[in-house]
């Protein structure tokens, strides 16, 4: 499986559709970026493509009304997260305020859920 890399335009786009918020941490995940709260993601950039995680009754309000796409790998996309319609990636018709609407409820939703849990060092002997 090869990882498509974002386009610097695709890491800008990203970084102003995601919720401009204290509580908010944008890294890299392999190559791409998460957007995260809580130590949870609430949505990513694979290649072009934004997926955001959302409430049940939300991700069925926008896979019914918008062409979504699969987030992730074509082979393997990321079970409970939704890509946003191609139409509204950096090269697409740049619709900001459709996609900074979705990752806002993305954000909420996520937010609202139990901080995560840090992983555990193992102890080096």
């Amino acid at each position: 499986m090869e990882m498509p890399k974002p386009s610097d335009a695709d890491k800008e786009h990203f970084r102003k559709v995601v919720p401009d918020h204290p509580d908010v941490v944008v890294k890299p995940m392999f190559g791409n970026l998460g957007a995260f709260v809580n130590g949870n993601m609430f949505a990513g950039l694979f290649g072009p493509t934004i997926g955001v995680k959302l409430s049940d009754a939300d991700k069925h309000e926008l896979e019914g009304t918008e062409r979504t796409v699969p987030f992730g790998p074509p082979e393997r996309p990321m079970g409970g997260y939704t890509g946003l319609p191609e139409v509204w990636n950096a090269e697409g018709d740049g619709d900001d305020a459709r996609a900074q609407a979705w990752a806002e409820k993305a954000y909420e939703h996520v937010a609202s859920l139990p901080p995560k849990e840090p992983k555990a060092r193992s102890a080096k002997k």
